[in-house]
């Protein structure tokens, strides 16, 4: 059973996707940060100053009562939200990610099969028993 699992561990569509999912975590806070500290600012002037971060919706006030500055303030004084400009921040990073691993597929697809146009039509022979 030792064997089993050596030869399952270091098979290499294993090893594969564990480099993946390790880049990908690293390339997660990457994104992150730009969502956050680069993208989110000048998208919040040109929406008239709003930071998405604290963009939320009150469904049941906290003590002390509304209103609060930020979304920590109304988290923490119990108030019941709706976090809309977190879920903003969450589709732009998604967006981010998804166009990026695009650009990074269609980049290994191009490596791999080279451009050699069409592949020519296959020839199908009679059978001479038949």
């Amino acid at each position: 059973m030792l064997d089993e699992y050596k030869t399952f561990a270091i098979r290499g569509n294993v090893v594969d996707m564990a480099v993946g999912i390790i880049i990908g975590a690293a390339f997660n806070g990457v994104v992150q940060s730009l969502v956050k500290d680069v993208l989110t600012p000048p998208l919040g002037l040109l929406t008239g100053g709003t930071d998405f971060t604290n963009l939320f919706v009150i469904l049941r006030e906290g003590t002390p009562e509304a209103p609060y500055a930020t979304l920590q303030a109304a988290q923490s004084a119990g108030a019941v939200t709706i976090n809309v400009g977190t879920f903003i921040n969450a589709v732009i990073s998604f967006l981010i990610v998804t166009f990026a691993v695009f650009l990074l597929v269609r980049y290994i697809n191009q490596l791999r099969d080279p451009d050699e146009g069409p592949s020519p039509p296959k020839t199908i022979k009679k059978c001479p028993h038949c």
